[in-house]
């Protein structure tokens, strides 16, 4: 009976975490074991005793995951000392997170957009960060991954922003920066890069779990979103800088990128895209990041077609 009474308990926080649409996919969802504790905040959205969490006063660098799904949710970048009692965040990883009214009338609830576990709540106008949001979290919602267990690939294919959109929305990548790769001035800019002249592409830089979507996968998708044919850029984009390049770390990663040249060509495609060394990869600007997401817009010149 006891698990009968869980298990409806559970539904109900997922239903209203998620969109119809979205609970039709649970049955697929793996959810980790939670024990009583874990239970009473995650499900019955009990709030841990402040000042007690492993995850108040931890600063290791890595990510942050949904304790009963291990979904992505914060970046230690973001993390900051409220002095509150509990982690404090200033931002999530783009979609992780979904925001509800509490049961209070007042307050924001956070969840888990991904299996509705309840995470703690949302502030915002309280001055700590140039943000001005602070994510309150009970450190018994989350897990952490350290730094070292996640790997990074670099790929450019034209505007960034149509290729960040892309990558960052797969499971087992934690982050997707857009940034300039390729060149050799140091610390470039927007305005040099846009010349097409500093022999620096935009690309991006992906951090993945290896364990849940491998480095093949990621380059797929690469050559699914964008024209791996077009020499001369992307789309209405014309220039060098959004040439198609792969920048490979060792010769596993070259080994994978022309195998998968290798069988689009025997399918008939032209294949533009270029295989470099990995170089020196420089963050763009603010305003650049998480572009599509922000502006709640679509990309002009990307978009999927399946060619595996």
């Amino acid at each position: 009976m006891k698990k009968i009474l869980l298990y409806l308990l559970l539904s109900v926080t997922l239903i209203t975490a998620l969109d119809a649409a979205e609970f039709l996919k649970l049955p697929s969802l793996h959810l980790n074991k939670l024990n009583e504790q874990e239970t009473s905040v995650i499900l019955y959205k009990a709030t841990e005793k402040p000042f007690s969490g492993k995850y108040y006063k931890f600063n290791e660098e890595g990510v942050y995951l949904c304790k009963q799904c291990s979904a992505p949710l914060y970046r230690s970048k973001d993390k900051f000392d409220a002095h509150c009692g509990w982690p404090s965040f200033d931002d999530a990883i783009p979609g992780a997170i979904k925001r509800v009214q509490d049961a209070d009338g007042y307050r924001t609830e956070i969840v888990c957009a991904n299996c509705g576990a309840h995470l703690g709540h949302v502030f915002e106008g309280e001055g700590f960060t140039k943000k001005d949001t602070r994510y309150c979290v009970n450190s018994i919602s989350l897990q952490f991954q350290k730094e070292e267990k996640l790997k990074k690939a670099y790929f450019a294919g034209g505007c960034f922003w149509g290729v960040e959109y892309y990558l960052e929305k797969q499971k087992g990548v934690t982050s997707v920066v857009s940034g300039y790769m390729g060149g050799k001035k140091k610390n470039p800019t927007y305005q040099d890069v846009s010349k097409g002249d500093t022999g620096y592409l935009e690309a991006v830089q992906v951090t993945y779990d290896p364990g849940k979507i491998s480095y093949e996968a990621l380059a797929k998708l690469f050559f699914e979103i964008h024209d791996p044919t077009q020499k001369d850029g992307q789309g209405p984009d014309i220039g060098s800088q959004y040439k198609s390049v792969i920048f490979v770390a060792n010769k596993k990663e070259r080994k994978t990128i022309d195998k998968l040249i290798t069988v689009l060509q025997s399918k008939g495609y032209a294949i533009a895209t270029t295989v470099q060394k990995q170089t020196v990869f420089y963050k763009a600007e603010k305003y650049h990041q998480d572009y599509y997401q922000r502006k709640g817009k679509t990309p002009y010149c990307h978009g999927y077609v399946k060619r595996f």
